[in-house]
């Protein structure tokens, strides 16, 4: 049944995009209504595949391909469906919080090693500092290679509205790390303050005696199961909020955006994915973990990522899905979440990028050492951003005020904010995978077999599950 289908499938694309080309290209002339039909056509079989097979990756890929569309032939449908992606993202949001609590105190508590949190602390803290230094310096290797500010002309009206931001001293961002009421930091998502509770919470519980200790973290851990349950609920929507999200960007924004500012685009793409390859894979290799094993199982939560926008959105099934590659449960739950913080390399060679960008197309020079200045700025500015869309323009907003340059190319880049947050948010998510399994192996805990047969276990449809 299923290969039927996909020859119907195949068939169906190839007409559609044979169909497509020849229009656009003028060799012969199809009606738009045509067109549509021919599309949706392939459409429909695809999602009928994706209902056979039950597969939540499989379901994402084609949501995204139907939110496009929709976008492109329907666009006020497409951005009419903004509510469904943030059904999504609070549904989210409400795990995050007991899952990182639960998860942080077992592992603490559970295993009573206090050392190792202290070694895990410090080693995480070096491999975030190392990764995130490569990612400010690519950013401004591409930044003065390609130079995508320059030759810019201020438009004659901006109106845009600019994010409000606020200056803050290196005291203000470390008094931010530690929460003033756990209610409040939930509320607010402040996943940093939520850790530094859950660490301290594990430490205090760990010092009890085993009597009393037991019984709670049995609770916990109980509470620990539960979440990750609910996790894999939650991602029943997952494909219908990842299609709305990627709906409501080309509905909104058109197709057509890619055109505007395709330097500045063109520029954060290749700078992404040249750090991916010469940071990324030799850190892997390094720590003799299998690159293509470790991107096949994290292809879900990095697709949530880029449809989304949010590594808060793709937090819990990233986190299953390290574990699962054989990272022991208190690392996964330690690191990532610290790693949140302060391992976004995505979005900090984002800010080296955009930072010269905008020097570049106000004609504001920048010397070698103001521009190492201006690394070392966004090395602690950059910490502490939070894993929701576009926060990072606040950051940049604050990084081109400390140098007395114009706001305006930053109103330019939120045109196309929405397509770059895309990829750093993706980048940002694999960054932080990465960096569990790094310390997993650095600890000498990562189970090798385990991760060895990651992408050979048949995990059962979450449909069927539930």
């Amino acid at each position: 049944m299923k290969s039927k289908i996909t020859i119907v499938n195949i068939v169906l694309i190839t007409i559609a995009a044979v169909a497509s080309l020849l229009h656009a290209y003028n060799v012969v002339s199809i009606s738009t209504d045509v067109l549509i039909i021919l599309r949706w056509l392939a459409l429909t079989g695809l999602i009928i595949y994706a209902f056979i097979k039950k597969n939540l990756t499989t379901s994402i890929l084609i949501s995204m391909l139907v939110g496009t569309e929709i976008g492109y032939d329907f666009p006020e449908i497409g951005t009419s469906l903004h509510f469904l992606r943030q059904i999504f993202l609070q549904m989210i949001k409400t795990v995050i919080a007991p899952l990182l609590f639960a998860t942080l105190v077992t592992g603490i508590a559970g295993h009573s090693d206090l050392k190792q949190v202290g070694r895990m602390g410090w080693k995480s803290l070096l491999y975030f500092e190392v990764v995130t230094t490569f990612a400010l310096v690519i950013g401004l290797v591409f930044a003065n290679w390609f130079k995508p500010g320059e030759g810019i002309i201020p438009p004659a009206s901006l109106n845009a509205a600019l994010p409000e931001v606020k200056s803050q001293t290196w005291q203000d961002i470390v008094l931010h790390s530690f929460p003033e009421n756990m209610a409040k930091s939930i509320y607010h998502g402040e996943v940093l303050q939520i850790v530094v509770f859950s660490v301290l919470f594990g430490i205090a519980l760990a010092l009890l005696p085993a009597v009393k200790k037991e019984k709670f973290v049995a609770g916990v851990e109980l509470l620990a199961e539960v979440m990750f349950k609910f996790t894999k609920i939650i991602m029943l929507f997952a494909p219908i909020g990842v299609g709305a999200a990627i709906a409501e960007t080309v509905g909104h924004m058109g197709i057509d955006v890619l055109k505007n500012l395709a330097m500045l685009l063109a520029t954060l793409y290749c700078a992404l994915i040249v750090f991916v390859l010469l940071v990324f894979v030799p850190i892997a290799l390094i720590a003799r973990i299998p690159v293509i094993k470790l991107a096949k199982n994290i292809f879900e939560p990095l697709s949530i990522a880029f449809a989304t926008t949010s590594s808060e959105a793709a937090l819990p099934k990233a986190m299953e899905k390290m574990e699962k590659f054989g990272v022991p449960r208190q690392i996964v739950a330690f690191v990532m979440p610290t790693g949140y913080s302060f391992n976004l390399d995505g979005s900090t060679l984002y800010l080296a990028l955009a930072t010269v960008f905008v020097a570049q197309a106000t004609g504001t020079e920048m010397s070698v050492g103001q521009q190492i200045t201006m690394v070392f700025l966004l090395m602690l500015t950059s910490k502490g951003v939070a894993g929701i869309p576009r926060a990072t323009l606040v950051i940049l907003l604050g990084a081109i005020a400390n140098f007395g340059m114009p706001e305006w190319p930053v109103l330019l880049i939120m045109g196309i904010d929405e397509l770059m947050d895309m990829a750093r948010t993706t980048v940002n998510v694999a960054g932080n995978c990465l960096a569990t399994a790094v310390v997993a192996r650095w600890e000498g805990e990562l189970d090798d077999e385990k991760m060895q047969n990651s992408d050979k276990m048949i995990e059962e449809p979450v449909v069927a599950e539930v």
